[in-house]
Parts: C-alpha cells; sequence; structure tokens
C-alpha cells in the first residue's frame, strides 16, 4: 500500500528570527523524512513548505508550534499545496 504524500505551505509568526528557527525546522524535517524549504520573510515571520506522509506533516506542524529554544511562536497557518514529488532534500532558502 502507497502512503499517500501530503503537503503545505506555512508561515510562522512570533519571535521567529534570529533564534535559529531555521537551521532548528531543516533538522526536525529532515528526521522526520519530511522534503521541502524553509526561509526568513521581510515582515519577521518564517516561511516553509514541508511535504511527506500526512503523520509526519502533522507532527512537524506541531512542533512548528513550539518552535526551538528562544523562539516565542504566536502563531502558525498553514494551507494545503499540491505534492510535488521532489525528492526528500530539505534547504534554507533567501
Amino acid at each position: 500500500m502507497e502512503i499517500e504524500a501530503r503537503a503545505v505551505l506555512v508561515r510562522i509568526e512570533g519571535r521567529v528570527q534570529g533564534v535559529g528557527f531555521r537551521a532548528w525546522a531543516r533538522r526536525e524535517a529532515q528526521a522526520l523524512g519530511l522534503a521541502g524549504w524553509v526561509r526568513n520573510e521581510a515582515d519577521g515571520s518564517v516561511a516553509a513548505r514541508f511535504e511527506g506522509s500526512q503523520e509526519s506533516v502533522d507532527r512537524m506542524l506541531g512542533r512548528l508550534r513550539i518552535g526551538p529554544p528562544g523562539a516565542a511562536v504566536a502563531k502558525v497557518s498553514s494551507q494545503a499545496s499540491k505534492p510535488e514529488d521532489r525528492g526528500s532534500g530539505f534547504e534554507i532558502t533567501r
């Protein structure tokens, strides 16, 4: 039985820049086997795209609500995205 992929675009708001959020998100995503990217936005938020199994994406969304030490996550919003099946790489982008 094939596992159906799920993809989400996420925006994280609060004190999420300058606290190692992107590197933390990459480590967490890689540990869950997720593909995608994470980047800082000009408005002070962090944007990300995660793709993988439903369970792994849901677990990542839960982790984002807490964030790394030093972060103060105020809001996590997500919207479904079409899975792209771009492999298992996860990168920090600009």
